[in-house]
């Protein structure tokens, strides 16, 4: 289909996204093309390796496409939206155990759903203009496609920051935080991708030492604040700490949804570093199942994308009104409704 090329090149699978005008971001029909493509290609012999990439300068894929979801739920229809998450994330999750080596060029914005495209490949490529980030609690969702857990493996405290706030990671920091993998200037992209589909092996991938992080100078102060055991305590300490980045961060967690922010914290608590792409897909399905009728996701898109008015009316008026038990609530089983892996279940919106 137009929006996302398919097709074979030497040894290599190729997918480009072709949204360009859009961002690449991903509606469902490009999730479900996307997908076939890797389930054939993962037991064809004359496929040695999977290249992902997208068209145009500004985005890899800048997150999911939210405007028919938006559509669908403010007219009470919770169903397509449920189905496409949990398609995508049965996809974030076949792509973390894809069989083959599966490389990702990432350029530009990589948000959201573009962080579940490309950051759990085998080979994770940024350039000098990638900016990644998870900044869904700014629309009152969770940290979704599989990202709760690479969050929860970041280093120190790092993945609860970067949850919280959204903060973006240039190539240093997406490196540093377990994003990526290689940096590889833009001018050499097109020898790399050359050189992958003329051998099909991932040995000719050269990286080169990447920028210095933004973050890095701030990592133990994110480690001592972050690591504080709720949100309160967090904001408590920012609002006490001298220095623009505090002034700056704790004006974030203001702006950004109570009980979102509050739930991102327990779901990277509750999978720690050793929890399996799996485990993190089915926890944020539980939220995500629950986000238009019961959280804020709803009022944080009409704020932010349709009337643009940066001024969404939370059910919360801060993090220290967010009780426990309605954290639990949002993130609790939700029986035969959970995230299956059956694969009968898939594509059926």
């Amino acid at each position: 289909m137009a929006d996302v090329h398919i097709r074979r090149e030497g040894h290599a699978g190729r997918v480009t996204l072709t949204r360009a005008s859009a961002l690449n971001a991903l509606n469902y029909e490009m999730c479900l093309e996307l997908d076939a493509a890797l389930r054939a290609w993962a037991d064809d012999p004359g496929v040695a390796l999977v290249i992902l990439d997208a068209e145009g300068d500004r985005a890899f894929c800048a997150g999911g496409d939210i405007a028919e979801i938006y559509a669908r739920g403010r007219a009470g229809d919770y169903g397509y939206a449920r189905q496409f998450w949990a398609d995508e994330y049965r996809m974030n999750a076949r792509m973390a155990h894809y069989p083959k080596p599966l490389v990702t060029f990432m350029q530009g914005f990589v948000m959201g759903g573009g962080v579940g495209l490309g950051c759990h490949a085998s080979h994770r490529i940024v350039d000098e203009s990638a900016q990644i980030a998870m900044p869904e609690c700014g629309i009152g969702l969770v940290p979704d496609v599989g990202g709760s857990l690479l969050l929860a493996r970041a280093p120190g405290a790092l993945g609860a920051y970067l949850g919280l706030t959204g903060a973006r990671m240039g190539p240093g920091d997406a490196l540093r935080a377990g994003f990526a993998d290689l940096f590889v200037p833009q001018a050499d992209w097109a020898g790399a991708k050359a050189a992958l589909v003329a051998s099909g092996d991932t040995a000719v991938l050269r990286g080169q030492a990447a920028p210095e992080g933004a973050l890095a100078p701030h990592q133990a102060l994110i480690d001592r604040i972050f690591s504080l055991p709720d949100l309160g305590a967090m904001m408590a300490a920012l609002a006490a700490e001298p220095g623009e980045f505090a002034a700056q961060t704790l004006k974030t967690l203001h702006r950004n949804a109570p009980l979102a922010m509050a739930c991102t914290l327990q779901m990277q608590r509750d999978l720690g570093r050793e929890g399996s792409i799996e485990a993190a897909v089915a926890q944020e399905y539980r939220y995500t199942w629950r986000a238009m009728a019961q959280g804020d996701f709803l009022e944080g898109i009409r704020a932010a994308i349709i009337d643009r008015d940066k001024s969404p009316r939370w059910q919360h008026d801060g993090p220290m009104a967010v009780t426990p038990a309605e954290v639990a609530a949002m993130l609790a089983p939700l029986g035969a409704d959970d995230l299956s892996f059956d694969e009968k279940e898939e594509g059926m919106a």
